[in-house]
């Protein structure tokens, strides 16, 4: 049987489709979707230091192409990603240490595992209530007439937190300002995450980016794509020094991304983000209960249980992307035919 870079043909293919879901999600969303990477790796028996340090590498590949479609729209504001980058510096050395020293002990798998269950829950739990909210305060959105579109794109939360003005005061993009060490506290978080996890950080990063610094959703999303190509680089020279990156994996998963990120970074043009963002919190906690039903695989001894984590993770990946797929080319359409996107 011929193989590719170390992969069989079916695992190869299996990873291009993969990749290519998980680039709809970078360009779209501002976040990678390497929160899925990494655990499908480790139900698919891959080392934790193998899955992590071949997802940051791919994190990386995948933050340049869609970072260039952001920045072609004006939605990258890099004073703030360059102030962000030696707090997201600091956070991975910190994190892929304590990787490493997990390893040692022979509980980084575990550990890791637990950490991504709680947190896609609790990313999950908060973008499926957002998306439930944003729906429910529609018909009161349409009589707040004397807000202004700027004032309505900044949640309350970064509205209260750009009220504090701790010095030095730094200037965004879009004009206002928001403190150094906000933003490099931001940094730091976003960079632990990143090497504990091996994700780009994009499920933190473009939230916190939006609700702690406070910049308009687009800029955030493009923002936390460019943090996603920094953080991805160095997670991926950190862990490449220690020759734990297969290039099977990242080369088959980047094929399938390049084609993905673009198509998404696309489609923020027409889709409406609500459209679609209660999918993704869904996605997140499906993805929670198949990280859980891997390690109960270990536990009980059940394969079957691997397998339908697999299946759950892959699953809930192709609804979200065919959703995004759908809602853009209706809107497409719409647009063709002239008539306005929001009939």
């Amino acid at each position: 049987m011929i193989d590719f870079l170390g992969l069989g043909p079916e695992l190869f293919g299996l990873f291009v489709v993969f990749g290519f879901m998980v680039g709809v999600f970078f360009g779209f969303f501002g976040m990678g979707g390497a929160f899925l990477v990494t655990p499908t790796l480790l139900i698919l028996g891959y080392p934790a230091p193998v899955a992590i340090g071949s997802t940051m590498a791919f994190v990386f590949g995948t933050a340049v192409i869609a970072t260039l479609k952001h920045s072609d729209a004006g939605q990258v504001d890099y004073r703030l990603g360059l102030l962000m980058f030696v707090g997201i510096t600091v956070g991975i050395e910190l994190g892929s240490r304590l990787v490493f020293g997990l390893e040692v002990l022979g509980i980084a798998n575990l550990v890791v595992s637990i950490a991504y269950v709680l947190l896609l829950a609790a990313i999950g739990l908060l973008f499926t209530k957002s998306a439930l909210n944003n729906d429910s305060d529609d018909s009161d959105d349409a009589e707040d007439v004397d807000e202004s579109p700027e004032d309505d794109d900044i949640p309350e939360i970064a509205k209260k937190i750009k009220s504090y003005n701790i010095p030095p005061m730094m200037r965004l993009a879009d004009g206002s300002t928001a403190s150094l060490w906000t933003i490099s506290g931001v940094g730091g978080g976003v960079g632990l995450v990143s090497g504990f996890l091996g994700v780009g950080g994009g499920f933190v990063r473009m939230p916190a980016i939006y609700y702690v610094i406070g910049t308009p959703l687009a800029i955030a999303v493009g923002t936390s794509l460019l943090g996603g190509l920094m953080s991805g680089a160095i997670g991926a020279f950190t862990y490449g020094r220690a020759g734990v990156i297969d290039l099977g994996i990242v080369t088959a998963l980047l094929l399938g991304s390049a084609l993905g990120a673009r198509i998404g970074s696309s489609a923020t043009a027409y889709v409406d983000e609500a459209d679609v963002t209660i999918y993704f919190g869904v996605m997140l906690l499906v993805a929670s209960l198949a990280v859980g039903l891997s390690e109960l695989a270990d536990w009980l001894g059940q394969p079957l249980f691997d397998r339908v984590s697999v299946v759950l993770l892959l699953g809930s990946a192709l609804l979200v992307c065919t959703m995004i797929l759908y809602h853009g080319a209706k809107a497409v359409r719409q647009t063709t035919a002239g008539s306005p996107i929001g009939e």
